[in-house]
């Protein structure tokens, strides 16, 4: 029985090796952490931090070919049949402006705050389709940094009952967000600030908002304004390493098998006391992964604009230089 038990153990391992799909940059040879994998179906997957992600036909059946991207890189389009384990992606010339960096001016400390709530019923499900990305405008010439931001999460009780009581006991989670800064680029996310990966693990000892501090990365807001965006990669380990699961559930329906995309915790809470309509959502597997402005008359059936709630309510922490 001990030796049946080796043998299995030591065939799944050896299984899980082969379907194990590294992402490296083809210069440097170092991994290419979370890039996006798409199935070119409206779902996908992510690589993880070392730029490794799960793919064989018995996960996968039914998938031909995959479309890697990642922030920086040229995409690539390739078929599964005889899928090497290293795949290698291009980086593009770095088109990033110059940043500023190195500052020793005194500056000052300004908050905006972040908008919480912990009804469910007000609240955004992520699924790693989803990327929501919050506009933030720039309404002087002072020149500001990017300290910290702050995302409001929404716990969910473990008893529904007392769902209503701060002091209820909350439902565990771990969950990888990544993170990206955009210029405004008439009126829609453009041109990102910075190609470094940005990533945080939200858990539930987190409260009511997780607080990133970013201040290492020099992020200045242009004159156009900044975009803030969060995009669920998903469920980790308790050392905050990316599972290879599934991020889609496959339902039988009366017309073959629909994938459902997974919804992750936490919920976002979304708001109504913002008056503009700042928030974007990009569909990264799907719609040509084009920006959408978040609100009504942009094919979007949500529960969420029908009860006003068009914003999701990121708050910041912003460094004000002083003139010299």
């Amino acid at each position: 029985m001990a030796k049946r038990f080796i043998f299995i153990l030591c065939f799944s391992f050896s299984l899980l090796s082969i379907a194990q799909i590294t992402i490296k940059d083809s210069q440097t040879k170092s991994p290419v952490s979370y890039a996006t994998v798409s199935f070119g179906n409206g779902n996908g997957i992510f690589a993880d931090d070392a730029g490794v992600f799960i793919f064989n036909k018995k996960l996968y059946p039914d998938i031909d070919s995959l479309f890697i991207s990642a922030l920086g890189y040229k995409n690539i389009d390739i078929a599964t049949k005889d899928l090497p384990q290293q795949l290698f992606l291009e980086p593009y010339a770095n088109e990033l402006d110059a940043v500023i960096i190195g500052i020793k001016r005194k500056f000052k400390t300004e908050k905006i705050k972040p908008y919480l709530d912990d009804d469910y019923y007000k609240c955004w499900l992520p699924t790693i389709e989803s990327e929501i990305a919050v506009f933030f405008p720039n309404n002087d010439n002072r020149l500001k940094r990017i300290a910290s931001v702050k995302f409001p999460i929404a716990l969910e009780s473990r008893d529904w009952k007392k769902r209503k009581k701060s002091n209820s006991d909350k439902k565990s989670f771990s969950t990888l967000f990544k993170v990206n800064f955009y210029e405004n680029e008439n009126g829609k996310p453009g041109q990102a600030l910075t190609f470094e990966t940005i990533v945080f693990r939200a858990t539930e000892k987190d409260g009511d908002f997780h607080e990133l501090n970013v201040s290492e990365h020099d992020i200045f807001i242009p004159k156009a304004g900044v975009f803030v965006s969060l995009q669920v990669l998903g469920y980790t380990d308790k050392f905050g390493k990316l599972l290879p699961n599934k991020k889609y559930k496959e339902i039988k329906g009366k017309s073959g098998i629909v994938k459902i995309p997974t919804n992750f915790r936490p919920l976002l809470p979304f708001t109504n006391e913002i008056s503009e309509n700042r928030t974007y959502i990009k569909r990264v597997f799907i719609n040509e992964n084009n920006w959408v402005q978040f609100k009504k008359g942009n094919d979007f059936s949500s529960s969420l604009l029908k009860n006003g709630l068009n914003n999701y309510g990121i708050g910041m922490n912003l460094n004000i230089f002083k003139d010299e």
